[in-house]
C-alpha cells in the first residue's frame, strides 16, 4: 500500500495590498493599533475586482509545475478547496484541469469547506493514494473572502486576505499523515455565514447568531468562534495524538489555522504551548482561510523549522462548525 506525503508548495497572493496604514487613513476613527495588536495582521493582499479564486490557485499551480518541473501528464487528480467559487456550476476543478493543460484521464472536484478545508483535503488525497487511485494529486486552495466583505466593515475588513496556494501529494512508501481525525457542529452555522451566493429563498436564510453590524454579505460572530475554538480544540489535540499513539511533549510543531493572534494566543494558553512550537505567522497575509496552512508550512520550510525526523501536529477549525487534525511528518522536504 502506498500513503500520502505532502511534495512541493507554491503560493500565489494578489497583487494588490492593504496595510493597516491605509485603514487608518480611509477610516480615521478605527483605532488600527488596538486592531492591529489583537489580530496580528498588518498587510493583507486582495484580488483584483475581475480576479477569482481559480485564478489565484492557477497562479499558484502554474508556479508549483514550473519551478519543480512536474510532467503535467503525472497528475492523477485534481481537488480544489474554496467557499469562493467561480460559478455555481460548472465545478471549478474542471475548469482548472482544462486551463493548465492536464489530461483528460485526471479526476478533479471542488469541496467547499473554509479554515479546516486543508486538513480535509489531505485525508482525502490519503484516501486516494491508499486505494490506489490516484499516485500525483494537484491539491488546491483558492480564495476571496474579501469578495464578500464591505469597505465600511471594521470587524472582517482588518482580518480577511486573499489568496492561492497548490500543494503536490505524492505517493509514498511510507505513511507521514496519520492520526486524522475530524468534527462538526452545524448548530455554529450562524457565526460565519455568507447571505448570497446559495439558493434558500431570503425568508429562510440561517440568522445570523447576533445583530449585524455592518452591510458585508459575510457575517462573522468573532467572540462566538473563540469560544468555539477554546472548547473543541483541545479535545481534537487529545484525540489526533491517541490516534496516532503519540504523546504531545514527542510534538514539535503545532501547525493551526491562522485565524487571528487573539484566537491563536488563547490556544496556546489552553494548550500550555508557545509561539516557538506554536507560530503564529499571519502578519503579512492575514487569515486565508483554506491557504494559512499551505502558507504556513511553506514559510516554515523556508525558515528550516520542520525537520524530516518532526512529528507535527496540523489543526484546521472554523466555519462550519468543522475541526479537523493530524499528525504529519516532512518526508519529501530536505
Amino acid at each position: 500500500m502506498k500513503f500520502a506525503a505532502i511534495g512541493p508548495i507554491a503560493i500565489h497572493l494578489p497583487e494588490k495590498t492593504e496595510c493597516n496604514d491605509d485603514l487608518q487613513r480611509e477610516n480615521p476613527n478605527w483605532d488600527m493599533q488596538i486592531i492591529g495588536s489583537k489580530t496580528g495582521i498588518d498587510v493583507r493582499h486582495i484580488a483584483a475586482e475581475n480576479e477569482c479564486s481559480s485564478d489565484l490557485a492557477f497562479a499558484a499551480a502554474e508556479k508549483l509545475l514550473s519551478e519543480n518541473q512536474i510532467d503535467r501528464a503525472s497528475i492523477d487528480y485534481v481537488l480544489f478547496c474554496t467557499q469562493t467559487p467561480d460559478y455555481s456550476l460548472p465545478t471549478t476543478a474542471c475548469l482548472l484541469q482544462d486551463r493548465l493543460g492536464l489530461p483528460t484521464s485526471v479526476g478533479a472536484l471542488d469541496f467547499n469547506l473554509g479554515c479546516s478545508g486543508y486538513v480535509y483535503g489531505l485525508s482525502l488525497a490519503d484516501g486516494l493514494i491508499r486505494a490506489g487511485v490516484a499516485r500525483r494529486i494537484l491539491f488546491l486552495t483558492g480564495e476571496t473572502y474579501t469578495k464578500l466583505i464591505h469597505p465600511t466593515d471594521r470587524s472582517l475588513r482588518t482580518i480577511f486576505g486573499d489568496a492561492g496556494a497548490a500543494t503536490l501529494i505524492e505517493a509514498h512508501d511510507e505513511p507521514s499523515l496519520v492520526g486524522f481525525r475530524f468534527g462538526t457542529d452545524g448548530t455554529g452555522a450562524n457565526t460565519l455565514i455568507a447571505s448570497k451566493g446559495g439558493f434558500r429563498d431570503p425568508e429562510d436564510m440561517i440568522p445570523p447568531r447576533h445583530r449585524k453590524r455592518w452591510p458585508s454579505d459575510l457575517y462573522m460572530d468573532g467572540p462566538g468562534l473563540i469560544n468555539f475554538s477554546v472548547n473543541k480544540i483541545p479535545e481534537l489535540v487529545r484525540a489526533v495524538c491517541e490516534s496516532a499513539n503519540v504523546t504531545p511533549d514527542q510534538l514539535d510543531k503545532y501547525l493551526f489555522h491562522q485565524a487571528t493572534r487573539k484566537m491563536l494566543e488563547q490556544l496556546q494558553g489552553v494548550l500550555g504551548v508557545d509561539e516557538a512550537r506554536m507560530p503564529i505567522r499571519l502578519e503579512g497575509v492575514g487569515n486565508t482561510v483554506s491557504c494559512t496552512l499551505p502558507i504556513l508550512i511553506q514559510q516554515m520550510r523556508q525558515d528550516n523549522g520542520i525537520r524530516q525526523e518532526h512529528q507535527n501536529l496540523m489543526v484546521g477549525f472554523g466555519v462550519g462548525w468543522s475541526w479537523a487534525g493530524c499528525i504529519w511528518r516532512d518526508l519529501l522536504h530536505p
